[in-house]
C-alpha cells in the first residue's frame, strides 16, 4: 500500500465498486434506554407512612445518540460505522453496536427529517451509502450508489431533502444523486469534474474536499483544494444538475480544505491547510459569490499546523478550529455581525490529529474526532466560548468523523 500522496486524504485502498447492500438490522435504541436508566439511578423507597409525601424520582439525565466514521481498511480501523450515547449535560458517551456492512465510512450526514444517515465510501471506487435509523433504534442499511468518482471525501444533504451531494478527493469532481421519500439513493443525477484552474503547487490535480449548501439554499459551493479554488453552484431542484455560477480564487499554495458558514448568511471562513491560516469571506446570496480575504493565523505557532475544519456555533458568537499538526483547538470571537474574526487563544484537543469536529444541537458540547489516537474528545462550551475538556478521551478507531445527532 502506497503512502497517502496528502495529508488532507485517507490510504490508497484499491476496492471493487461497492455493490448495493442487502437489508440488515441492528440498535442504537437499546443503548439510550440502557444508559438513560443507569442515569437515573435506583428507585426511591416507598414511604413508611401513606400520609407522608413521597420524594420525587430524579429525572433520568437525557442522552442521545452520536455517530463514528471510521477507516474500515485500515489497521486498526472500524467494522463501520459506530454508535454510541452522549449525556447531554456531561458529555460523557457511552457505546453501542457498529453498524456493518458500510466500508470506508469516512464522513457521515443526517438527513433534515433525521430518519437517515448517509456515508461515504472512502476508496479508489468512490460510493455513497443510506442507512435508515428507525424510531426505536433499528436500523437498515438502504443501499448503495457509485458518485463516478476515487477517494469520496465528503458529503451533505441539501435543506430540501431531495438531493446528496458528494465531492471525490482523488477524482477532483462533485456529484449529486436523488434522495426518495424512504431515504434511499437513486442513481447519479450529475457529475462535475474540476479541469480548471490549473493546480496549485505540487498538488498534481484537482482534490474536491467538501460540497456544501449555503444558507440561502439556492447555490452549492465545492471546496477544492488541488486547485485553490471554491466553486459555487446553482443546483437545479427539479433535474438534479449542477451549473456553475462563481469562483473564488485562493492564494496559489494555500490548499482550501473545508468552510464553514455564519448564520447570518454572509460570511463563511475556510481553513487553508498548506498555508496554515483561516480566511473570512463575504458571500453574497443574490450572486453566490465567495470573497476571500487575507488569511488569518491559526494561533497555532511556528510549523505546520494543518487546519482542518472550523465549526460556528449556533448563535454566531465563536469559531473553533481543528490544527492537526500541533493537535490544538483554536477559539475565535466573532465581530461585526460575522464578517471579522479575533483569535482568542489555543487549547490543546486531548488527542492525535483532529480530524474533525462537531458541536452538539445547543452548541453546549463540542466533539474532536482523533485520527491517530483512536479517541473522541468532548469539551463543555462556556458561555464566553472558552473549552474545558470533559471526561477520559473515548475509545473510537481511526476516529475521522463524528456526529452528534438532535
Amino acid at each position: 500500500m502506497k503512502p497517502s500522496p496528502h495529508p488532507s486524504s485517507g490510504p490508497e485502498r484499491p476496492a471493487p465498486a461497492l455493490p448495493a447492500l442487502p437489508g440488515r438490522r441492528g440498535f442504537l435504541g437499546g443503548l439510550l434506554a440502557t444508559a438513560a436508566l443507569a442515569a437515573a439511578g435506583p428507585a426511591l423507597a416507598t414511604p413508611a407512612r401513606a400520609a407522608a409525601r413521597p420524594a420525587p424520582e430524579p429525572a433520568p439525565r437525557a442522552t442521545r445518540p452520536l455517530l463514528l466514521g471510521t477507516y474500515t481498511s485500515e489497521a486498526g480501523g472500524g467494522t463501520g460505522i459506530g454508535t454510541a450515547a452522549y449525556d447531554t449535560a456531561t458529555g460523557a458517551i457511552t457505546p453501542g453496536p457498529v453498524i456493518t456492512g458500510v466500508d470506508n465510512p469516512s464522513y457521515l450526514a443526517l438527513h433534515p427529517s433525521g430518519s437517515t444517515v448517509y456515508a461515504v465510501a472512502e476508496q479508489e471506487a468512490g460510493a455513497v451509502t443510506a442507512v435508515r435509523l428507525a424510531p426505536d433504534g433499528v436500523y437498515e442499511a438502504l443501499g448503495s450508489r457509485p458518485t463516478g468518482g476515487s477517494g469520496t471525501t465528503h458529503l451533505s444533504v441539501h435543506p430540501s431533502g431531495r438531493w446528496l451531494l458528494s465531492a471525490n478527493y482523488g477524482s477532483g469532481s462533485v456529484a449529486v444523486h436523488p434522495i426518495a421519500e424512504d431515504g434511499a439513493l437513486g442513481e447519479r443525477t450529475d457529475l462535475v469534474t474540476h479541469s480548471s484552474p490549473p493546480p496549485g503547487p505540487g498538488q498534481g490535480g484537482p482534490h474536491a474536499h467538501q460540497i456544501v449548501t449555503a444558507p440561502d439554499g439556492g447555490h452549492v459551493l465545492a471546496v477544492d483544494l488541488g486547485t485553490d479554488t471554491v466553486y459555487t453552484y446553482a443546483l437545479d431542484e427539479s433535474a438534479g444538475t449542477l451549473t456553475e455560477v462563481s469562483r473564488a480564487a485562493l492564494a496559489p499554495g494555500s490548499g482550501p480544505r473545508h468552510l464553514a458558514f455564519h448564520p447570518g448568511g454572509r460570511s463563511a471562513y475556510l481553513a487553508c491547510e498548506l498555508d496554515n491560516t483561516l480566511v473570512v469571506c463575504a458571500y453574497d446570496p443574490a450572486t453566490g459569490a465567495l470573497t476571500p480575504g487575507p488569511g488569518q493565523s491559526t494561533g497555532a505557532g511556528s510549523g505546520t499546523s494543518y487546519p482542518a475544519q472550523p465549526v460556528v456555533t449556533g448563535d454566531g458568537a465563536y469559531v473553533y478550529l481543528a490544527n492537526r499538526g500541533p493537535s490544538s483547538l483554536t477559539r475565535y470571537a466573532v465581530e461585526d455581525d460575522g464578517a471579522a474574526l479575533r483569535l482568542l487563544d489555543t487549547v490543546p484537543v486531548g488527542g492525535d490529529w483532529p480530524r474533525q469536529l462537531a458541536l452538539s444541537p445547543d452548541s453546549s458540547l463540542l466533539f474532536a474526532a482523533n485520527q491517530r489516537s483512536s479517541t473522541v474528545t468532548v469539551f463543555r462550551v462556556g458561555p464566553d466560548g472558552s473549552l474545558t475538556a470533559v471526561g477520559d478521551p473515548f475509545p473510537a478507531p481511526v476516529a475521522v468523523c463524528v456526529l452528534p445527532l438532535p
